[in-house]
């Protein structure tokens, strides 16, 4: 297929798929809690966050958070703490859950009873690349209306789907959708 890159950055472009900084924006927007998993306090809130109710307790577990009830309680009284495997799998697994609580409030947002949201596509970074091989790529600006499958996607963790859900979305952009592949940045608000 002619608008996928094959061997992207041989020439010393940079830049991340556009699907990737979508979702990164969402994991930005959806919020959460600012003190990293690998300080006490971090992986204390996150612990909270994920054991307050039996729901909760259930998405925790189906995310991949499978530790008995008797090692968590020793982990929220502070007899022990998580190992380097079981703090990742804690992050995860708070990621994956706020994901999932949230998106139904962020895709009201971002969809604004129809009126969708106004998207910055910032192009890939050519400063690398020797002069005759750059092309002109500029920055775009495209209204999505409809956010309902990527977010959907993104709440699943879907990169795939998301990925496929993005590629019909910048379609919008005409004849030059596929040069927005890659992208060093996608920007929103909601």
């Amino acid at each position: 297929m002619p608008q996928k890159n094959i061997d992207f950055g041989k020439f010393g472009a940079r830049g991340i798929k556009g699907s990737d900084a979508v979702a990164r924006k969402l994991d930005e927007l959806a919020g959460g809690i600012a003190t990293p998993v690998t300080v006490r306090r971090g992986w204390i809130a996150r612990l909270h966050y994920l054991t307050r109710t039996d729901h909760a307790r259930t998405a925790a577990r189906n995310a991949g958070l499978t530790v008995t009830d008797r090692t968590l309680k020793a982990w929220l009284e502070g007899k022990r703490a998580p190992s380097k495997a079981n703090l990742a799998r804690i992050d995860a697994a708070y990621r994956a859950v706020r994901r999932q609580n949230v998106a139904r409030h962020l895709l009201k947002r971002l969809n604004r009873e129809g009126r969708g949201t106004r998207v910055e596509i910032h192009p890939l970074n050519q400063s690398q690349v020797p002069r005759p091989l750059q092309r002109v790529v500029e920055y775009r600006t495209l209204n999505v209306r409809r956010w309902d499958r990527i977010v959907s996607t993104w709440a699943a963790g879907d990169h795939q789907g998301l990925e496929a859900a993005w590629d019909d979305t910048i379609v919008d952009l005409g004849s030059q959708w596929g040069q927005y592949e890659y992208v060093t940045n996608v920007g929103f608000a909601a």
